[in-house]
């Protein structure tokens, strides 16, 4: 699956606010799609969130992989998950806490990930 597929199938998320397919190497946004979201901060920030995470890993002499992460917000979930083929790209979405199913967010993150083909 194209990064643009990628992005319009997280999209389709029930609540989806925002989603976008990332390189935490540079911060560049490879696909983005939203409604009323300034994808270019977030991008910029879950780069250095999955950089800081990686690090304090390493430090940690811990032999892993990230799968995914999720920020719980008040009225927000933000979900990433990492490329499994490169894990310097991401998935990052976004949806409504109120419209949204946890389970079935991650769920089609992790599955759109696992499809990707960069």
């Amino acid at each position: 699956m194209k990064a643009n597929d990628a992005v319009k199938k997280l999209m389709d998320v029930d609540g989806a606010v925002a989603a976008m397919i990332v390189d935490s190497e540079t911060g560049l946004i490879l696909a983005q799609e939203s409604h009323d979201f300034d994808t270019d901060t977030a991008a910029a920030g879950n780069t250095a969130v999955i950089q800081a995470k990686l690090k304090t890993m390493k430090m940690l002499k811990l032999d892993d992989n990230i799968e995914d992460m999720l920020i719980s917000l008040g009225k927000q979930l933000h979900l990433i998950a990492l490329y499994p083929a490169n894990q310097s790209i991401f998935g990052y979405l976004v949806t409504n806490k109120s419209g949204a199913n946890l389970g079935m967010s991650r769920a089609t993150l992790k599955n759109t990930m696992a499809s990707l083909h960069i």
